[in-house]
């Protein structure tokens, strides 16, 4: 890895990262901590006398700093690891570092998202410059200081020493470094030097989580602060006609009813596709139960509205499959011929359904709308994105925009999706007050954005023992995320290559769902593959490691996965998880899986009870390159492993006339504690650049337990969940 690069910055441009003030000094595209070399962290650093520079940074007096963290943080670590890069750059002691959440900003920062598993990937090279700019700089002003060349000094654990063994803390020299020019070239830690990155560093809101201090959205209050429960159409193809408020106004504690929706419809080109467009009534109340007390009381009147598609699904989308009006998204040599010339052709097809993210903290939001500014506090993966709408839609100037991120009980897609955001300002700027919309359980599964159901067609071509053709045929429900999986594996691995994408338009609305659209293509695509081995005679892990052979060195450069990297983390998992050696009874399936620029491969294993399938552990082995934190890093795939396991082989979801089936939990089936297996989590050693990690333990699951439950039983699976299929075929009875 390189150790010197360029920062390339000019003093226009460092006026982001570097300011001036009272008592200090801001560095960092993203961050910044200075902090004097005997300092320690205070039990209460609000108590103390802090300068603030903007933004990113504050530091007292003494030289304690809060970094200010600018991405949302949603469990996927990003407020723990984006910050122990800096600090890893900059020389100072983890200890000595407090992080906050900061607001949307976006002049001073870039990508305040949480999408994608992107942040640690994208933020990784301009982190270590800051870290590394703002070490160089004080260690310059140090060297000032004591008349001496610069190169001749160095810096480690927050504390400056010059070759005659003098001292300075950078608490010390933060003033006299801002007034400095910035240098061009900056040196970066060599990994083996890394004291901080690659360390196991527990989650800076651990202790306020577990005492219950006030970090989610539903912790936050504000004086006159009222409750706002909204009641949305039973079902997609309804509209309200009008409603009757009398029984509700009579709960105790509830103060008005409205209807509202005119501002959701002034952005409905915008807004469309991830939030009903459509009229809503409002229960507004001073506390959340009086507020959903009162919604049951209302008495309303839907009617219908025209509507494109809520109706069988499944049927659709096989008449989409067996039609010709797709889109072909890659096509190599002639995959026509390749079937017409081959031994045997295999056919198969595979079904999902739509899926609710039920996030553990339901949606919720607060706005305060006034004449000068908009306020809005809450969880959101896409802060900025939402500012742009509300802008939009209340014509009014960025600045005039207030948002404020919380910490998130969970995302997986939802909240990219703000409409409970849109919903909170557009009541508060009718009531005239500071108001916090919440969602019941039952309206967070019933007013959902869905992963989309999806039938993926799957045929192979095999001649002489070889794959020589591969056509997959994708038909899905408003589908329009295609991104990079025509790329994906085994895209260069099979000469005669196809795949071909149809959309079935509907308006139940769906949206990204932990790790789009792969989250159910890789099981279908490993169980394929497990079934092609088996008529071929041949190990799964064979048949894939040797189709990896055709990739490797590849010039095609639309290819987005490696082989060697793959290959890499097939045959450690081979190792870890004791591959075809497994004890008497015990069952192994196996999937390998690139998503979100991460390689990853895992070994299931089953255990027969009373002729049920159980599954008892997972092995996953990850490639992933740098591991920032090992601990967080682990969390992150253990949680994708069992959140793939319990949705492939429980979860159902489904629509009547546009009408969810299910409400709660008490009908909608996820995976329990006693069903979760022991997750055994390895990763691939290397120097290269961090990849995503918050959704590429997640495809490969469903694949790896549907082929050790094969082995297990003899039985392939074509569809989700798992638990159905087995029912159908009398193994659960």
């Amino acid at each position: 890895m390189k150790s010197q690069i360029n920062t390339n910055f000019s003093r226009r441009n460092f006026l982001k990262t570097s300011v001036l003030a009272s008592g200090g000094m801001l560095i960092g595209f993203n961050f910044l901590t200075a902090c004097k070399a005997e300092a320690k962290m205070p039990v209460d650093i609000a108590s103390l006398n802090f300068n603030d520079f903007n933004a990113f940074i504050k530091i007292s007096d003494e030289g304690y700093v809060t970094i200010f963290s600018p991405n949302p943080e949603i469990g996927q670590g990003v407020k723990t690891s984006m910050p122990m890069i800096i600090a890893e750059e900059l020389d100072v002691e983890w200890d000595k570092v407090n992080v906050a959440q900061a607001p949307l900003d976006t002049k001073k920062y870039s990508r305040q998202v949480a999408g994608g598993s992107q942040s640690i990937r994208q933020g990784w090279e301009a982190l270590r410059q800051t870290g590394a700019t703002a070490k160089q700089m004080l260690i310059n002003a140090a060297a000032v200081k004591w008349n001496v060349d610069a190169s001749t000094c160095t810096a480690s654990k927050g504390v400056i020493t010059n070759v005659n063994g003098d001292t300075l803390g950078y608490g010390d020299v933060v003033k006299e470094a801002a007034g400095l020019e910035v240098p061009e070239n900056v040196k970066l830690k060599d990994v083996k030097d890394f004291t901080i990155i690659g360390k196991d560093v527990i989650n800076v809101d651990i202790d306020k989580i577990i005492t219950g201090k006030p970090l989610f959205g539903l912790d936050y209050k504000s004086e006159g602060m009222v409750y706002a429960s909204v009641v949305r159409p039973p079902s997609f193809g309804k509209k309200l006609k009008s409603f009757d408020a009398t029984k509700a106004k009579q709960v105790n504690g509830v103060l008005d009813v409205i209807r509202f929706g005119e501002k959701l419809k002034a952005i409905e080109k915008q807004a469309s596709g991830f939030t009903r467009i459509t009229d809503k009534v409002a229960v507004i109340a001073t506390n959340t139960w009086a507020a959903m007390k009162g919604k049951k009381a209302l008495i309303i009147e839907w009617e219908d509205e025209k509507l494109e598609s809520t109706q069988d699904h499944d049927k659709n989308l096989t008449d989409i499959l067996d039609g010709k009006n797709f889109n072909t998204r890659r096509e190599d040599g002639n995959v026509k011929k390749a079937f017409a010339s081959a031994d045997k052709v295999i056919e198969r097809t595979y079904h999902s359904p739509f899926l609710p993210h039920n996030c553990m903290e339901p949606m919720n939001f607060y706005a305060d709308v006034t004449a000068d500014k908009i306020h809005l506090v809450g969880p959101t993966q896409t802060p900025q994105w939402a500012a742009g709408l509300i802008a939009a839609a209340y014509k009014v100037k960025p600045e005039q925009i207030n948002i404020e991120m919380t910490r998130m009980g969970g995302g997986f897609g939802r909240r990219l999706y703000n409409d409970f955001l849109l919903e909170a300002t557009e009541v508060s700027s009718v009531i005239k007050k500071p108001v916090k919309v919440v969602f019941s359980r039952e309206d967070d599964m019933t007013a959902g954005t869905y992963r989309p159901a999806i039938k993926y067609r799957i045929k192979a071509a095999l001649k002489d023992g070889k794959v020589t053709g591969y056509h997959l045929k994708e038909a899905a429900i408003n589908s329009n995320m295609y991104g990079l999986i025509p790329n994906f594996f085994p895209a260069g691995c099979i000469p005669n290559y196809k795949v071909d994408t149809g959309n079935y338009k509907s308006n139940i609305t769906t949206g990204a769902w932990r790790a789009p659209y792969t989250n159910f293509l890789a099981f279908a695509e490993q169980s394929f593959f497990s079934e092609l081995a088996q008529e071929l005679n041949i190990d799964h892990t064979d048949l894939i490691l040797e189709l990896l052979q055709n990739v490797k060195g590849t010039s095609d450069k639309r290819i987005q996965y490696s082989g060697q990297r793959m290959e890499d983390t097939i045959k450690l998992v081979k190792q870890k998880a004791n591959w075809g050696n497994a004890s008497n009874g015990v069952y192994q399936g196996f999937a390998a899986y690139y998503s979100h620029n991460t390689h990853v491969a895992e070994v299931a294993e089953v255990v027969l009870k009373d002729g049920y399938p159980i599954i008892k552990k997972v092995t996953a082995v990850v490639d992933c390159g740098i591991l920032v934190n090992p601990t967080g890093a682990k969390n992150q795939v253990e949680g994708g492993v069992l959140d793939g396991i319990g949705h492939a082989m429980y979860s159902d979801f489904s629509f009547k006339d546009g009408k969810p089936d299910f409400k709660n939990f008490d009908k909608y089936r996820l995976i329990r504690m006693q069903e979760t297996p022991k997750v055994d989590v390895h990763f691939v050693q290397n120097d290269k650049k961090p990849t995503g990690l918050g959704e590429p333990g997640l495809p490969p699951a469903g694949g790896a337990i549907a082929n050790a439950i094969h082995a297990a039983l003899g039985k392939r699976l074509y569809s989700q969940p798992f638990v159905n299929e087995l029912k159908k075929s009398s193994v659960l009875g």
